[in-house]
């Protein structure tokens, strides 16, 4: 009992001596599931840790395989590649930094997966032993296969009032950040389109596209489409129509009266200039007629007083005696 007891600590102590970087505990963080879209692309993320010190790259060798079969998918020797997977894996981490992220490119409907990462120690030239691997098989991840291009979505923050500006956002979900899908509007200037994009959560991808412009009477009730191209030529569009508010335009309104305000002005300060200047000759008219009026009121005060029936003759006659007239 005590020699069985001696010997398992000894293959123990050996395991340890033997592989001294994988005795610690190993863990990768890799998503669950991934949508994929057929022929377009997938960049699956992937990272793991380990107990140990870091090792540079070249000491790391990096492997996917298929669990099914457990075919190949990548490797840095691509004769140990799958044929159905050659040309289309590329590993994008640095192992050294304990990135495992691989992309998947010209996705087939049959790539579903699962796929798991398994990492090997390299040997130097001076090792003897063989390759220490670390299968990480509770971590795999799924595709979701999608055969249609999913559609954009178009935001319409409020309505559009004429000669305002007017911003609509175009957005579309992408699990391929290497190779983003392109957005592309009806209309706009280079100046008027914004672009952004953002991961929204581990894997998954939001590419954003903004246009500015401002909206006229002749936009009521036309249509503006965002269109999306994927990776692999795959397209998809969605439109809404825009229903322009008019400005409330007064100027039928203001411009006629201000016009008639203006001509009323107009004549009124010349009806006010003419009635000044005729009532000024009134009163001159006035004041001769006065005077002329006063000459009159004269002359009839002398008639009356010489008597009624006399003339200026009659005072010039000498008197005669009525008996001369008679001798007469």
């Amino acid at each position: 009992m005590e020699n069985k007891r001696k010997m398992m600590i000894f293959f123990l102590l050996l395991a340890v001596i033997s592989s001294p970087v994988f005795a610690g505990e190993w863990t990768a963080s890799v998503v669950k599931n991934l949508d994929a879209l057929v022929t377009s692309c997938v960049v699956i993320p992937c990272s793991y840790t380990h107990a140990k010190e870091r090792l540079p790259h070249s000491r790391l060798r990096g492997i996917w395989y298929l669990v099914s079969g457990q075919q190949v998918i990548y490797h840095e020797d691509k004769t140990l590649i799958a044929e159905s997977f050659r040309g289309r894996t590329t590993l994008l981490g640095n192992l050294g930094q304990d990135n495992c992220t691989l992309e998947m490119t010209e996705i087939k409907d049959h790539d579903n997966g699962p796929f798991c990462f398994r990492i090997e120690l390299v040997p130097t030239g001076t090792e003897t032993s063989k390759t220490d691997k670390f299968s990480f098989v509770h971590d795999c991840v799924s595709f979701n296969m999608i055969t249609k291009p999913p559609k954009p979505i178009l935001l319409e923050p409020k309505t559009p009032i004429q000669g305002h500006p007017y911003t609509i956002t175009c957005s579309v979900f992408s699990t391929c950040p290497t190779r983003l899908p392109k957005l592309t509007w009806s209309r706009g200037t280079a100046e008027e389109i914004h672009e952004a994009y953002r991961e929204i959560h581990k894997g998954f991808w939001e590419v954003l596209s903004t246009v500015v412009f401002i909206p006229q009477e002749k936009d009521d009730h036309t249509d503006i489409s965002c269109t999306a191209q994927f990776y692999g030529g795959m397209m998809s569009t969605e439109k809404l129509t825009i229903y322009v508010k008019r400005t409330v335009n007064y100027n039928h309104i203001i411009i006629p009266v201000v016009v008639g305000i203006s001509i009323a002005g107009i004549f009124g300060g010349l009806c006010i200039f003419m009635m000044k200047k005729y009532k000024n000759r009134i009163a001159e008219l006035q004041s001769q007629d006065g005077t002329m009026w006063n000459r009159l009121s004269r002359m009839s005060r002398r008639i009356r007083s010489v008597g009624p029936g006399s003339s200026h003759t009659d005072r010039s006659r000498p008197k005669v005696n009525r008996s001369d007239a008679d001798h007469m």
